[in-house]
């Protein structure tokens, strides 16, 4: 694996080890934590007590990337990260997310015009008790809005102060070139994971050219890469798998634990989890791709870190690029209504 990691001093005592995501001068932890499934889209739900505790020790054992939503949870989830982490602002990387038409607690679609964002920026600001979002994504592209409007507005907002970086989620790559050319874009979040590769087809050539950042999401494939998820498993309506037919229909379950399988088999070989497999797996493909698997456990946390010490070797990474080609996956990633709104 090429030495792509640098050993960066933790203030509280810890070595960890960082990445650099595009052209954003603090350096992010190699491994990040989404915050999403703390709020919703994977029950159960803890106490925010809970959370809050669960946030604080995160940052103690070294983890400063924290990815949430003006969406998640309506607003909950920014509430949660903010007042967890407030007593270490200085010290975290703060990413979050506009793009969305909310009224009265409610979602209604996509919003990005410029009046939206500003608006969407200050209850962002206050929710995570900030006074600047160092990662601020448009969540979704909106059809209605042209990027370069929302670009320049992105501009303004860095003038002002009130963001550092900003960044695009699911976006294609037509968009993606726009929008940098109006104003650098930091990032672009998009799934990538062993059993979702499309950003290998593309798109990761293109963030290289234009020094982009991925911060990949789903790099556990919603659990199912850990080996937790058998042809059995059920979800319950609130969880956002039920919806999606790689986990709502038993027989892409049963087709798809082939990967499950063959993945387990070499994690064993090098005496690591599954989990610390795909994501050393994501590590070692590009030393500007840093993941951000959920997750609401510090033991499942510590695990996930953990896969940052894992070397994965040229000749595991062809072994393991020829079984991923070896095997199909079954079932569309999204329900149709999800994957229209991605890749614009």
């Amino acid at each position: 694996m090429v030495e792509d990691c640098r050993l960066n001093y933790n203030p509280l005592g810890e070595n960890m080890k960082y990445r650099k995501l595009g052209n954003m001068e603090k350096h992010v932890s190699a491994i990040g934590l989404g915050c999403m499934g703390m709020s919703q889209s994977y029950p159960p739900f803890p106490e925010k007590s809970e959370m809050i505790q669960f946030l604080s020790q995160a940052v103690e054992i070294g983890e400063n990337f924290f990815d949430t939503s003006e969406v998640y949870g309506v607003y909950a989830n920014e509430e949660l990260v903010g007042e967890a982490l407030q007593p270490f602002r200085k010290q975290v990387i703060l990413a979050t997310k506009f793009g969305w038409n909310i009224q009265e607690g409610k979602v209604l679609g996509l919003d990005s015009r410029p009046e939206t964002i500003r608006k969407a920026v200050e209850g962002s600001l206050r929710r995570l008790r900030t006074d600047y979002i160092d990662l601020y994504y448009q969540h979704r592209v909106d059809p209605n809005v042209p990027i370069e409007e929302v670009a320049g507005t992105m501009k303004e907002l860095v003038q002002e102060g009130k963001i550092l970086h900003w960044g695009l989620s699911e976006a294609g790559i037509k968009t993606v070139r726009r929008a940098h050319a109006v104003y650098p874009v930091t990032a672009l979040q998009s799934e990538y994971s062993m059993w979702y590769r499309k950003a290998e087809e593309e798109m990761l050539s293109v963030l290289e050219e234009l020094n982009i950042g991925l911060v990949a999401f789903s790099p556990l494939g919603k659990g199912f890469l850990t080996g937790s998820i058998t042809k059995e498993s059920t979800f319950a309506e609130n969880d956002i798998r039920h919806s999606i037919p790689r986990f709502n229909e038993s027989q892409n379950l049963e087709e798809n634990q082939k990967l499950a399988d063959r993945m387990k088999e070499y994690a064993l070989e090098k005496n690591v989890t599954s989990a610390q497999l795909a994501l050393a797996w994501i590590l070692a493909q590009k030393p500007w791709i840093v993941p951000i698997p959920g997750t609401k456990k510090l033991h499942r946390l510590k695990e996930n870190m953990g896969a940052v010490d894992i070397k994965v070797s040229t000749e595991e990474l062809e072994q393991i690029k020829a079984m991923l080609s070896s095997i199909e996956i079954a079932g569309a990633r999204y329900s149709e209504a999800q994957e229209r709104t991605t890749g614009l």
